[in-house]
C-alpha cells in the first residue's frame, strides 16, 4: 500500500534538501563572493558576506598576469581527448563482458574497480620516470593517456551497466541478418546506448577537468591545464585570497555550466541499473 505524503512532509523534505544543497555548495559560493572583494575585505574578521564594494579588479589582474586561454585550451584537449580515447577502448571491452561473459568477468570488473582505490602517489615516481625517458613530460599526449587510464574503470563499469540492459535478442537478430562483430558494435549496439555513452562522456570530462594530482606533478608550462592555473596564484609571499578566488572561479565556471545543463543525464547515468 502506497504511503501517503502530506504537504507538510513534502515542504520539510524540500527545506532539508535545500539546506544540504547550500551546505555542500558553500565553498563555491564563498569563492565566488570573495572573487569580487578587495584583498583587505577578503581577509576581514569577522567576514563580510554581501555588504562590500563589489569589484572586477581581481578578474582584470588575473587576466593581465596569466594566459587564461592557453590553460583553458589545455583543459579542453586533455579532458575531451582522454574521454574519446577511453571510449574507444571501453566500448569493445564493455561489449565483450556484457554479451560474452566468462566465469572471470566479475573478477575482472572488480579488479578494475579496485585500481581506483590505489593511492596515485604510489605510482607517481615510475610514471614520472617513464614519461621523462620517452620525452613526454609536460605534454598534452602524456596527460591524455594518464587521464584515460585513471578513468577507464569508471567508463567500462558505466558502459557495462548500460549494455546489460540491452536485450541480447536484438544483437542475435543483427547476426542473423549478416552483421559481423564490427557492424554489430558500430551500427546496432552503440546507437542504442547513446544516452549511456553521453552520460559516461560527461562524467569522464568532469573527472578529467578536475584532476589536479597528475596535472600538477607532470606539467609545468606547455600542457598545464586550469588546475595548474589556480596553483600558480599561490606564491611564497602568501595567498592573495581575492585573486586566488577569481582564478578559481574562472577555472570552475565552464565545468559548472556544463554540469548544470547536463545534470539530468549525469544523475541518470550514475543511477542507471541501480534499481531493479
Amino acid at each position: 500500500m502506497a504511503r501517503q505524503t502530506t504537504t507538510g512532509q513534502r515542504a520539510l523534505v524540500t527545506l532539508v534538501a535545500w539546506g544540504i544543497g547550500i551546505l555542500i555548495s558553500f565553498p563555491i559560493i564563498w569563492t565566488v563572493l570573495t572573487s569580487f572583494k578587495t584583498e583587505a575585505t577578503a581577509i576581514a574578521s569577522p567576514p563580510v558576506w554581501f555588504n562590500f564594494d563589489w569589484t572586477l579588479q581581481n578578474y582584470i589582474d588575473v587576466n593581465t598576469r596569466s594566459d587564461y586561454a592557453r590553460y583553458f585550451m589545455n583543459s579542453v584537449v586533455i579532458s575531451i581527448g582522454s574521454t574519446l580515447l577511453g571510449l574507444a577502448i571501453a566500448i569493445p571491452a564493455a561489449w565483450s563482458m556484457a554479451f560474452q561473459p566468462t566465469k572471470n568477468t566479475k573478477n575482472v570488473l572488480m579488479w578494475m574497480l579496485s585500481t581506483k582505490m590505489m593511492p596515485a602517489v604510489g605510482v607517481l615516481v615510475p610514471v614520472y620516470l617513464g614519461l621523462r625517458s620517452m620525452g613526454l613530460l609536460d605534454t598534452r599526449t602524456a596527460l591524455v593517456i594518464i587521464m584515460m587510464l585513471m578513468n577507464l574503470p569508471i567508463i567500462v563499469w558505466m558502459l557495462f551497466t548500460y549494455f546489460r540492459e540491452i536485450p541480447g535478442e536484438i544483437l542475435e537478430a543483427a547476426r542473423m541478418d549478416g552483421a559481423n562483430l564490427r557492424n554489430e558494435i558500430i551500427y546496432v549496439l552503440t546507437p542504442m546506448a547513446v544516452p549511456g555513452i553521453a552520460s559516461t562522456m560527461l562524467l569522464n570530462v568532469i573527472l578529467a577537468w578536475n584532476e589536479a594530482f597528475w596535472t600538477l606533478n607532470l606539467t609545468t608550462t606547455n600542457a598545464a591545464p586550469l588546475t595548474a592555473f589556480i596553483a600558480s596564484f599561490s606564491s611564497p609571499q602568501g595567498l592573495f585570497y581575492a585573486k586566488l578566488s577569481a582564478a578559481s572561479t574562472m577555472a570552475i565556471a565552464p565545468i559548472l555550466i556544463l554540469g548544470w545543463f547536463s545534470q539530468k543525464q549525469l544523475v541518470r547515468g550514475l543511477t542507471f541499473g541501480a534499481v531493479k
